[in-house]
């Protein structure tokens, strides 16, 4: 381990003793630690939220197209601030363009009226549309209130332009 080199000089100078020190145990130690600790550590999961997409391969062609009555769109906007609409191209106004709040239960019933007033309630979709402004917080808290109210016919997509003109003059 420490092995001593004794020089001997001829003097009545004191002789001075070299240590050299095996770092080679330390080594090997330092390893086994290592290696043990890796080996007996729990690695966590990542929390993150499942979303049920296509596969990569598939080429989707819309063969129905949902009536705008069949659904309800979420528009995710800057300042904590969320909009919805159930209208199509034609009808979508400064006034249809409707705003709420996070709060679970303000979401949960306005997704729970329009699903009653759903004319064919087995396609009924919320759709969310996070505008480029949106924060990641606001779009997993809306991802949560579509999870409390239990509908798992959902979306995720942009804002369509004929949306963002009037999410804009409405937020102005």
């Amino acid at each position: 381990m420490a092995e001593v080199i004794i020089k001997e000089k001829s003097g009545g100078k004191q002789n001075k003793k070299p240590i050299k020190i095996d770092m080679t145990p330390m080594v090997d130690l330092n390893f086994l630690l290592l290696m043990f600790f890796m080996f007996t550590s729990s690695f966590t999961k990542p929390n993150v939220m499942d979303l049920g997409l296509p596969g990569k391969n598939t080429v989707y062609e819309p063969h129905n197209v949902i009536d705008y009555r069949n659904q309800i769109t979420f528009i995710i906007g800057e300042n904590n601030r969320i909009f919805y609409h159930q209208s199509n191209q034609e009808d979508l106004t400064e006034a249809g363009l409707k705003e709420t709040d996070y709060n679970g239960l303000n979401v949960s019933k306005i997704i729970s009226n329009a699903y009653e007033k759903a004319p064919r309630k087995e396609i009924f979709t919320i759709i969310v549309k996070p505008t480029d402004d949106a924060n990641y917080k606001n779009f997993v808290d809306m991802m949560d209130n579509i999870s409390i109210s239990k509908k798992e016919r959902y979306g995720i997509s942009d804002i369509k332009p004929w949306e963002k003109k009037v999410y804009e003059n409405l937020i102005k």
